[in-house]
């Protein structure tokens, strides 16, 4: 995998040209823009936020979430929150399509437990919840490796096609939950998942057909909590090097408004897991 790297704002790696067709983002393609805000934005009984700010990510994005995330805690009125804006990045090399629908996606991948709690809001619906939209992440496992194209990161292992894949559908207050274990790493990115947010799919048995894309995403770890992680087994037998986040191509510092995860600790140690949430704003208009 020496080599692949994945560039911030559409840009395809050298490596993206051998899956050809697999990418929906290139340069020429109009940005489109979606609002990704802190997971204290979202109340139980709906979004305490109705405004928006454009912020650019580089600049002012951090502030705009903890401004609305500090509104919606103390009760605020609903016409003075923030929604930060901030722009997609390319999905990356490793995307399949026709993932499976299922809440649980592990398999028999071993690794620390991730419970992922996503809130859907729409940007075109004044932040309102977005239900029936499927929140689809993929991500590699504890060795660096996708499944589909394993090898990748040097490792060879079993490679079924659907490991560490898959989505669910969003309820009425726009939320759904998927459990993973968390990612390893692999050269050249820090450790991140891939999420894609899609509208008026078609179910079938155990997928989906037809549908839009309408947000293309990547989500990060706290970097002190990822360290212990990876030098912790199963995570410690990958031995290619890593990249932090701070020195990660699509990470741009601006915390949650540019994918970094709320976590919550499922016990007293990290081996026992993690809870992981974040509210991701989509405009479906």
């Amino acid at each position: 995998m020496t080599g692949n790297t994945e560039h911030h704002n559409e840009t395809i790696s050298s490596d993206d040209n051998q899956q050809p067709g697999r990418h929906r983002l290139d340069k020429s393609m109009k940005r489109r823009r979606v609002l990704i805000g802190g997971t204290a934005a979202a109340a139980a009984g709906g979004l305490a936020v109705a405004g928006f700010a454009s912020a650019d990510t580089t600049s002012g994005g951090t502030a705009a979430s903890a401004e609305a995330a500090a509104e919606a805690s103390s009760g605020t009125s609903a016409t003075s929150g923030v929604c930060t804006l901030n722009a997609e990045v390319t999905e990356g090399p490793y995307s399949l399509d026709g993932a499976l629908v299922r809440e649980d996606i592990r398999e028999d991948k071993e690794g620390f437990e991730v419970r992922y709690t996503f809130t859907v809001v729409d940007q075109a619906a004044d932040c309102a919840p977005l239900a029936d939209a499927l929140v689809e992440i993929w991500h590699c496992d504890a060795l660096g490796e996708y499944s589909g194209f394993v090898g990748g990161n040097g490792h060879q292992e079993e490679d079924n096609g659907t490991f560490l894949r898959g989505g669910q559908l969003t309820d009425a207050n726009g939320q759904c939950s998927i459990t993973s274990i968390w990612p390893g790493h692999y050269v050249s990115r820090a450790v991140h998942v891939h999420m894609r947010v899609h509208t008026e799919v078609t179910l079938t048995d155990d997928s989906y057909t037809g549908g839009e894309v309408i947000h293309t995403g990547q989500l990060f770890f706290d970097p002190d909590i990822n360290e212990e992680i990876q030098a912790t087994s199963p995570y410690s037998a990958n031995t290619t090097k890593e990249t932090a986040l701070a020195d990660d191509s699509i990470y741009d510092d601006g915390g949650a408004s540019s994918g970094l995860l709320t976590l919550t600790a499922l016990g007293s140690g990290v081996s026992d897991g993690y809870k992981a949430t974040i509210t991701v704003g989509v405009d479906s208009a």
